[in-house]
């Protein structure tokens, strides 16, 4: 027993700062993003030990939904978070009543949104990214895990990924995650960056549904100085079909899941009160990198989702969102959206890059 004492004496007396600090909103949120970013190195570590063990026995495009059920088992645990997912069905296999595979399209407001993917990632999920997070730790296990890199600085080869992304999604039932904003935008009112039109192409040419993902603003739990215990709600829509659409519909189809995401973040996010007209919000830069493992590793989130070479821009439609959108358009309503085509680059292919340099879908010309 003293033995035993010896041993936890220096744990008590090196806890307390940490104790005293939780009886200070800062002192919360700095031991909180410690702790955090604390997990999401466990997460990296154990990625590749899942993506061996599960590419074994055949079953690599289950590795990201492990990995995410882990994560946010460990960080929910620890920092008190919980996650209640409204219409969840609709992430069930199409052969189970559900909507998959599809195109998983979700908000994005900070770093925490690892916590609501590890408890949303379904299985057979896969994800995108740049070629140069092969050459970071998580590559090993991105690589096992099927994920698909793209060259942004060499458009033939980025070609040939957007091909096989397209087959990946078509001929495997593979579903594929993204954030269509591209980018952070944590602000202390729901609202919506204009989002890129490359994952709309992808959707469109693999002919997959997009399934939208709508995170509530948490901004009372987590923003600059702050980070909280809680609950955050996540609502799924049902899927938006793109079977039989072209590339003319895409920027009305953007439209139509952009106005009915923000309607929905509207209407769940009543701990923040919306601002008094859905105007696009100009995003805030996240305030979580307190370290250089963060930084990396927050960004590979939105490098996991959606990288393409950096040809070309697209410009997102920003219309403030009806009180009323249809669910399952047509192609006919679409296209008399009377929006225009989205021009090709020199090479041939289309692109577009967010303000972290992570570059977004693009597709052939």
């Amino acid at each position: 027993m003293a033995a035993l004492l010896s041993l936890l004496k220096p744990v008590a007396y090196a806890s307390l700062p940490v104790l005293a600090l939780q009886y200070s909103p800062r002192g919360r949120y700095y031991t909180r993003t410690v702790a955090y970013v604390g997990a999401m190195g466990v997460l990296a570590a154990l990625g590749a030990c899942y993506a061996a063990g599960l590419s074994m026995v055949g079953r690599r495009y289950d590795v990201n939904h492990a990995v995410a059920r882990t994560f946010y088992a460990l960080a929910g645990t620890i920092l008190g978070l919980t996650v209640e997912v409204e219409g969840e069905e609709w992430l069930q296999d199409s052969n189970q009543g559900g909507g998959r595979p599809g195109v998983l399209m979700a908000n994005h407001q900070s770093m925490l949104d690892l916590v609501l993917v590890g408890r949303t990632m379904p299985k057979r999920t896969s994800i995108m990214s740049k070629k140069s997070i092969q050459l970071t730790p998580l590559g090993p296990f991105m690589t096992m895990s099927g994920a698909v890199f793209i060259d942004r600085g060499n458009s033939t080869r980025a070609l040939r990924s957007m091909d096989a992304a397209v087959n990946l999604l078509r001929t495997l039932r593979i579903s594929l995650w993204m954030f269509p904003e591209g980018t952070r935008n944590n602000s202390e009112h729901p609202g919506l960056l204009p989002f890129k039109k490359g994952g709309f192409h992808l959707a469109v040419q693999s002919g997959l549904p997009i399934i939208p993902l709508v995170v509530e603003n948490y901004w009372h739990i987590y923003h600059k100085n702050v980070f909280e215990s809680g609950v955050i709600r996540v609502r799924v829509l049902p899927p938006i079909p793109t079977s039989g659409l072209t590339a003319t519909d895409v920027p009305a189809l953007v439209t139509l899941v952009r106005d009915q995401m923000l309607a929905a973040l509207i209407e769940i996010s009543t701990k923040a009160p919306a601002a008094p007209s859905p105007k696009v919000l100009a995003p805030l830069p996240d305030p979580g990198s307190v370290s250089s493992v963060a930084a990396v590793l927050s960004d590979v989130v939105s490098d996991h989702t959606t990288a393409m070479p950096e040809d070309a821009v697209f410009e997102a439609k920003a219309d403030a969102p009806t009180a009323t959108v249809a669910v399952s358009p047509s192609r006919e309503s679409l296209a008399s959206s009377g929006f225009e085509g989205v021009t090709g680059s020199e090479n041939g292919m289309e692109t577009e890059e967010d303000d972290e340099g992570m570059v977004l879908v693009g597709r052939p010309t």
